[in-house]
C-alpha cells in the first residue's frame, strides 16, 4: 500500500471528524438530542482512531533490532486491531446504552432544527472523507469487489478508514432518521431508537474489524498470485527443476518473507549452488517486490516412489 496514499485518506477522516465531533456536540447541548450525543461520541472515537493509525504507522518504520530481528512492520496491525476495539466499547456500547437509556427516560426535543443542520453538514464532511478513502483505495484495489479489498488488503489503513466512513454517514442517516421523526411525531422514542441503531451498526463494523484485523496480526501468507509469481521465479532457470515446499508470511503490509526448499543437483559445487540460490532470489525481488526476506534451503530430492532410491538419500515424503 502506498504509505503516503494511506495517510492522505486519514488525515481527511481526522479533519472531517475532528470538526463533526465539535458540531455535533453543540447540537447535542441546544437539543437534548440522544441521537446527537452518540454521533458526537462515535466521531470523537473516531477521530482518536485515526491518530491510533496515524501512530502505528510511525511505529513501524522503526529499525529491526535483536529483540524484533523481522522489524516492527506488524505496529500498524496491532494499532488497527486497538481501533476496532475502541469502536467496539466507546462507539457501540455507549450508542446501546444512551439509546436504551433514553427510551426508559424519554424527554422532548428542543431547537429540533439545529442538529438537523448539523447532521446535514456532517453528511457532507462525512462524504468528503469516505471520498478521498475511495479515491486512495482504487489506486490500490485493482479488480477487486469493496467486499474482496477489505477482505484481503494487508495494509490495514485504508480498509479501517472505508468502514468507519461508511458505518459514519450511514449512522447520520440513523440519526436525521430518528431526530426527523422524533419532530414529526412528537415522540422522542425515534431519537432513541435512531441512537440504538447508530449503536448496532458501530458494533458490526467493530467486529468485522476486528475479525479482519486479527487475522493479519496471527499471520497471513501471500496471494495466490503472489505464491504463482514466487512459484514461477524460482523455476524460471536452470538452478532448479523442483520446489520441495514453499511458505510465505507477511511480516507487516510492506514486507514479506518467503521460505523455500529447493531440488539441486546432488553433483554440484557449494560456490555454484550458493550462485544459483543468489539469482534465484533476485528473480523472487523481481517477481514479487515485497519479498524482502528470503530464505533458500537447498536440498537434493529424491523420488519416494522409486523402486530403489539411495539408501543415503535424504527423501522428502508428502512434500513432492
Amino acid at each position: 500500500m502506498s504509505a503516503s496514499g494511506g495517510n492522505k485518506a486519514i488525515v481527511a477522516a481526522f479533519a472531517a471528524n475532528l470538526g463533526i465531533a465539535i458540531t455535533k456536540f453543540i447540537a447535542w447541548g441546544v437539543s437534548g438530542s440522544a441521537s446527537m450525543l452518540a454521533e458526537g461520541v462515535h466521531s470523537i472515537a473516531d477521530a482518536g482512531n485515526q491518530l491510533l493509525l496515524l501512530l502505528g504507522g510511525r511505529k513501524a518504520k522503526k529499525r529491526a533490532d535483536l529483540e524484533h530481528p523481522f522489524g516492527y512492520g506488524r505496529e500498524r496491525y496491532v494499532y488497527a486491531f486497538v481501533v476496532s476495539i475502541i469502536l467496539f466499547s466507546i462507539g457501540g456500547v455507549f450508542s446501546l446504552y444512551e439509546g436504551v437509556n433514553k427510551l426508559q427516560h424519554p424527554h422532548p426535543l428542543v431547537n429540533a432544527w439545529v442538529p438537523i443542520v448539523v447532521l446535514l453538514i456532517a453528511m457532507g464532511l462525512e462524504g468528503f472523507s469516505l471520498r478521498t478513502a475511495i479515491k486512495e483505495s482504487n489506486h490500490l484495489r485493482g479488480t477487486q469487489s469493496w467486499v474482496q479489498f477489505v477482505r484481503h488488503a494487508k495494509a490495514p489503513e485504508l480498509p479501517v478508514v472505508l468502514l468507519e466512513d461508511v458505518a459514519a454517514l450511514t449512522g447520520l442517516v440513523f440519526a436525521f432518521l430518528g431526530v426527523g421523526l422524533t419532530v414529526v411525531t412528537g415522540d422522542p422514542a425515534w431519537d432513541a431508537i435512531g441512537t440504538i441503531g447508530i449503536g448496532l451498526l458501530l458494533v458490526l463494523v467493530a467486529v468485522i474489524l476486528g475479525i479482519e484485523t486479527k487475522s493479519l496480526l496471527v499471520g497471513e501468507g501471500a496471494s495466490e498470485q503472489d505464491v504463482d509469481a514466487i512459484e514461477a521465479a524460482i523455476l524460471d532457470g536452470p538452478e532448479t527443476a523442483r520446489i520441495i515446499h514453499l511458505k510465505t508470511l507477511y511480516l507487516g503490509p510492506d514486507e514479506m518473507l518467503v521460505g523455500a526448499k529447493i531440488a539441486v543437483d546432488s553433483d554440484k559445487r557449494f560456490s555454484l549452488v550458493a550462485a544459483d540460490i543468489d539469482a534465484v532470489e533476485k528473480r523472487i525481488r523481481a517477481a514479487v517486490p515485497l519479498a524482502r526476506v528470503i530464505y533458500l534451503e537447498p536440498d537434493v530430492w529424491f523420488n519416494p516412489d522409486a523402486a530403489n532410491p539411495p539408501t543415503d538419500a535424504f527423501v522428502i515424503k508428502g512434500l513432492e
